[in-house]
């Protein structure tokens, strides 16, 4: 069975702590290898490591750090396919899928490709007599990035990238779940022509997040995963003066208005409640239809369409649409979910709970869900279930429906489909959500904007990617200089009198 490892200074380093978590083939159920969980002594080494690499990375010049991004981006280009064939192989998610992982990834080093022109400061000339004042962003130092099972391409580059290009070192913490790709992903860089020690990826659980909050060198900490860790890893890691950003869980509705086009809003529906079987933060997993009629039809539009997704593993190519959840308990967990709307009264209209696949039958494959007359009250409603599964939460009124919406406690995506300008337009400017979309299901902004919620779905000031990126990993140093004018007489300069 293979053994994977750290990666660190450069090389390929074997855990030392004697624990090990198992990662799993998502489509056979099978263990397929190991990965280490690092010890805080192992964790005090990356570190040790990093912060001694990052002076002569922070002191090249922005432009020079950029062609390293540029060099990156060729190499991700290159070994795409074998990117998301490992992806594949370790989270489940169809190659198509997977592909976009990193293509979403590689999207952000583009942008920060840019870092030049991000980086510039400010400058007032002649603020006052003989003084100029002016700002620069420095580097912070040794920046840490804890990120989840579910995107182990995507989120680690939303990290890293802008915290290198900025001229940190970064230690990489990623999920033991899929923990290849972003071996893989190091040695890229590296290959790019990274110096040695600027990015460091130590695999571990707790006890490694941990390292990674207390340790005094550090000085930034990113995290996407679930809201109850979001508020842990932001409470401790800020009580340590560290500056933090925490991304949680979701709820995100789609609202659907009696005059939308209904083929289009179902098959929004299908992409967004049941890909990537919906383990993904910016799902849609709530459809708010707005009247019992607009809720008929709707239903009408989704059970045929879900009849006849098709799950099945990565190896089986195109004609699959999604693939197994990743772990047994996260199968176990979704399953319990949907019990749970069955015994609290929700009308279960398409039952995946029979589903099993020939010759793949210790998979964790989840059939597709898909429940109507889902009230707020029930688990299904008020829990993050994380899988194939759609509730149906009919609202008789606009208004009722943004009510919904704006009350649950998580606040990370929306969207509205609709053919009225007023409708969509009032409801982008009331609605406490983050991220908002008008006749598009998964509204992620695109490279150059910034990603994140609101409420409970994010904690900290700062949102990932985009220019709120290149803010949180610098500081502002603002100087004042006065460069006196006068005539030099016996050695000594008379200064002209300010204002």
């Amino acid at each position: 069975m293979q053994e994977l490892t750290h990666y660190i200074n450069g090389e390929h380093v074997k855990g030392q702590s004697g624990r090990f978590a198992d990662v799993y083939n998502p489509a056979t159920g099978e263990v397929q290898a190991k990965t280490p969980l690092a010890s805080v002594e192992e964790m005090a080494k990356a570190v040790e490591i990093a912060a001694a690499a990052q002076p002569a990375w922070a002191a090249v010049n922005p432009q020079r750090r950029a062609r390293v991004l540029m060099k990156f981006v060729t190499l991700l280009n290159r070994d795409m396919d074998k990117l998301a064939e490992a992806l594949s192989r370790e989270h489940g998610k169809t190659f198509p899928d997977a592909k976009g992982d990193v293509q979403r990834g590689l999207e952000v080093v583009e942008y920060c490709i840019g870092a030049p022109q991000m980086l510039k400061g400010e400058f007032t000339d002649g603020a006052g007599p003989g003084i100029d004042i002016y700002s620069m962003r420095q580097a912070l130092g040794v920046s840490a990035g804890i990120t989840p099972f579910n995107f182990p391409a995507m989120i680690p580059m939303w990290m890293f990238a802008p915290a290198i290009a900025c001229g940190n070192a970064f230690i990489l913490k990623p999920s033991e779940r899929d923990p290849s790709v972003p071996l893989m992903l190091a040695e890229l860089f590296e290959e790019a022509g990274l110096p040695k020690g600027i990015l460091q990826v130590v695999n571990g659980d707790k006890e490694a997040v941990d390292a990674i909050l207390d340790h005094p060198t550090i000085q930034s900490i990113g995290f996407v995963g679930s809201t109850p860790i979001a508020e842990y890893i932001y409470g401790r890691g800020c009580s340590n003066g560290k500056r933090v950003q925490c991304f949680g869980g979701a709820k995100n509705h789609m609202i659907i208005m009696p005059d939308a086009d209904m083929d289009q809003a179902a098959d929004a529906l299908i992409g967004a409640g049941y890909g990537a079987a919906g383990e993904r933060c910016m799902a849609i997993s709530v459809a708010v239809p707005v009247g019992d009629e607009t809720a008929d039809r709707l239903i009408e539009k989704l059970v045929p369409r879900i009849e006849k997704l098709k799950v099945g593993p990565y190896t089986a190519g195109d004609d699959v649409d999604y693939g197994p959840v990743v772990t047994a308990a996260a199968k176990e967990k979704i399953l319990g979910l949907v019990q749970s709307g069955v015994d609290q009264g929700a009308e279960l209209v398409v039952d995946g709970r029979g589903f099993s696949l020939q010759g793949y039958e210790d998979g964790f494959f989840v059939g597709p869900h898909l429940f109507d007359k889902v009230t707020p009250d029930m688990d299904i409603y008020k829990q993050e279930i994380f899988g194939p599964v759609l509730s149906t939460v009919r609202a008789q009124s606009y208004e009722e429906a943004l009510k919904l919406a704006m009350d649950h406690e998580m606040g990370n995506g929306i969207a509205i489909f609709t053919r009225d300008g007023d409708t969509a337009r009032d409801f982008a400017s009331k609605i406490n959500v983050g991220m908002i979309g008008i006749n598009v299901p998964i509204p992620v902004p695109l490279a150059y904007h910034t990603f994140g919620g609101w409420k409970k779905s994010a904690f900290g000031d700062l949102n990932q990617h985009g220019p709120d990126a290149f803010k949180f990993y610098t500081r502002t140093k603002t100087v004042t200089a006065r460069w006196p004018s006068g005539l030099k007489d016996g050695g000594e300069f008379h200064f002209k009198a300010m204002d």
